[in-house]
Parts: C-alpha cells; sequence; structure tokens
C-alpha cells in the first residue's frame, strides 16, 4: 500500500521530528510512505473571514495539485467522522482489498481545510472534538496508521 500525507506547512520541533521519522521508520515494513509539505500561507494575526478563506482557498490549492487522481483522499477535519484504530484498520484493508492501494491523508493549515479540498476527498476523518496543532497531527497520524497495520495484521502492539 503507498500511503501519502499531504500537509500544510514545514515541521520545525525537533522532538515531531523525531517521533515522526520513528513511525516513518516503523511503517516501511507494511507501507511505502510518503509525506508531502506545502507551503503555508503568511497571513496576519488578526484576518477577517474573507481572509481566512483567501489563506484557506490558497492552502487548498497547493493541496489539490499533490493529489493524484486515483488516490483515495482522507481529510483531517475536526466536523469528520470520529473512528476507532480497530476502524481505521478496515477501511484500510477494504481499500487494498478493493484495489486502492493509494491513500493520501490531508491535512490542513492552522486554518484548516478548503471546501474544495473538503470535496475532493473521499472521507472526513476527526481524531477528537478538540484542536491540535496541525504539525502534532502529523505524528499522531502516522502513530494511527502504524497501530491500524498491526491491528490488521494481528501482531502484538493494540491493547
Amino acid at each position: 500500500m503507498q500511503i501519502a500525507i499531504i500537509t500544510v506547512g514545514k515541521l520545525k520541533e525537533k522532538y515531531l521530528k523525531e517521533g515522526i521519522d520513528e513511525y516513518s521508520k516503523r511503517l516501511s515494513t507494511y507501507c511505502k510512505l510518503q509525506i508531502v509539505e506545502v507551503s503555508d500561507e503568511k497571513a496576519p494575526e488578526e484576518m477577517s473571514a474573507a481572509e481566512m478563506e483567501q489563506v484557506k482557498r490558497k492552502e487548498g490549492e497547493r493541496i489539490l495539485a499533490q493529489l493524484k487522481p486515483d488516490q483515495h483522499v482522507i481529510a483531517l477535519a475536526i466536523e469528520g467522522q470520529m473512528w476507532s484504530s480497530e476502524k481505521l484498520s478496515a477501511e484500510l484493508d477494504k481499500l487494498a482489498l478493493h484495489g486502492r492501494s493509494q491513500v493520501a491523508f490531508v491535512i490542513g493549515g492552522s486554518l484548516g481545510l478548503s471546501d474544495d479540498v473538503l470535496k475532493r476527498a473521499d472521507a472526513h476523518l476527526s481524531f477528537s472534538k478538540m484542536t491540535f496543532p496541525h504539525q502534532l497531527m502529523r505524528l499522531i497520524l502516522l502513530e494511527q496508521v502504524y497501530r491500524a497495520f498491526r491491528i490488521s495484521r494481528g501482531e502484538p502492539y493494540h491493547k
């Protein structure tokens, strides 16, 4: 399976980079992983609603340019469905079984995802009703994808 993580912004924190490197290494046994960072749109601290939409639209264009037509796209969105780890595992298994071996997870910037990206997505996934920094979500997502593969193969890790 080919897993792509399309994310807005560069990762700066060393501790997050180390965690992402660790899970990327662990995932190499189960899938081909690609992490694509698109640049975030520079924006002032205080913005109008129209300016926020413009920032999301510009970031969304960069995300959409990275998506392939045959990828199954799962957008991380706070208003999405909440899945258990077992459900994520089952969904990835189902995609592989049906020949959808290219999966892209999309993580938006600090303002979220544009409507165009949400429309392109095949599923909207929420990890919580809480808001997390988008850089931290990258690490959480990789851990959950790793957990999903372990569950699928009946390997010890999941509890």
